[in-house]
C-alpha cells in the first residue's frame, strides 16, 4: 500500500512500526494502530462521513468525543457507530452512512 494519499506524517518512525489496514468502502488504507476510525478516515478521505437526514448535506466529525453524533458510520456491517469512539482494527470494513430516509420522496 502506498503512503503517499496519507496525510498522516509518515517520517515520524512510530507512525510506520504499528500499523492496520482497514478497508473504507473497500479501497484498503494502512493507518496507524491505536488510533480512531474517525482519526484514520480524516487522514485519508475528503472528510466526509455520512449525510444529514434533514437537507443531506455532508457531514464530518465535529466533537470527537461522542457528543455531537456527526461521524456515524456503518463498521462490519454495523450502523451507527461513532467513529470518533471506535478504534482501528485489522481488516475492519468501514462505510459511509447514507441517509435513512426513501429516496422516492
Amino acid at each position: 500500500m502506498s503512503k503517499v494519499n496519507s496525510k498522516f506524517t509518515w517520517s515520524n518512525p512510530l507512525a510506520t512500526v504499528d500499523t492496520v489496514t482497514i478497508y473504507l468502502e473497500e479501497e484498503a488504507y494502512v493507518v496507524p494502530a491505536g488510533v480512531t476510525v474517525a482519526a484514520a478516515l480524516l487522514g485519508h478521505d475528503d472528510d466526509h462521513f455520512c449525510q444529514s437526514a434533514a437537507d443531506r448535506e455532508k457531514r464530518a466529525p465535529y466533537c470527537l468525543m461522542g457528543v455531537c453524533f456527526e461521524c456515524l458510520v456503518e463498521i462490519n456491517g454495523i450502523k451507527n457507530c461513532q467513529a470518533c469512539l471506535e478504534p482501528v482494527l485489522e481488516g475492519m470494513r468501514v462505510k459511509r452512512q447514507h441517509v435513512l430516509m426513501d429516496e422516492k420522496k
